[in-house]
C-alpha cells in the first residue's frame, strides 16, 4: 500500500518541519540565548529531505503502474521516457509483493539525478 507509506513519510515531515528556534533554551538567568539552531534544523531538514525523496520515488511508480493500466493508450514523449527510465528499475507490478526495492531504485535514479539528464535529451 504505497498510498499509506507515502502518508506516514508525508506526516513525518511535518512533525520534522517544527521550528527549531522553538527549542531554544536561556542560559545565564535569562541573559545568554545564543545557542545555535542551524545544527538541528539542517537535521531535520535532511531526514525531510530523505523522506521526500521516498515520496517522489513512490509518485513515480503509482504513475508508471498508472500508465500500464490505460494501455494501449500511450503516454507523451516525455512522460514515455520517463516511464522507460522508471521500469528500466522497477518491473510491473503483475501481482502483490514487496516494493521496497522498487523505492529504493527509483529513490537511487533520483539521488543521482538520472530524470534530468534523460529529459533534456
Amino acid at each position: 500500500m504505497l498510498q499509506v507509506t507515502a502518508a506516514a513519510l508525508t506526516s513525518e515531515c511535518k512533525v520534522f518541519s517544527h521550528p527549531a528556534s522553538v527549542d531554544s533554551i536561556p542560559t545565564s538567568g535569562n541573559k545568554e540565548d545564543h545557542v545555535s539552531m542551524g545544527m538541528g534544523a539542517a537535521l531535520k531538514l535532511r531526514k525531510i529531505m530523505e523522506n521526500l525523496k521516498k515520496v517522489l520515488a513512490i509518485e513515480l511508480l503509482c504513475a508508471v503502474q498508472g500508465i500500464d493500466f490505460l494501455a494501449p493508450l500511450k503516454p507523451g514523449r516525455e512522460a514515455r521516457k520517463a516511464y522507460q527510465f522508471v521500469r528500466s528499475v522497477s518491473a510491473r507490478v503483475e501481482r502483490d509483493r514487496s516494493l521496497s526495492l522498487d523505492i529504493e531504485r527509483v529513490c537511487g535514479l533520483i539521488e543521482e539525478r538520472k530524470f534530468s539528464g534523460i529529459l533534456k535529451s
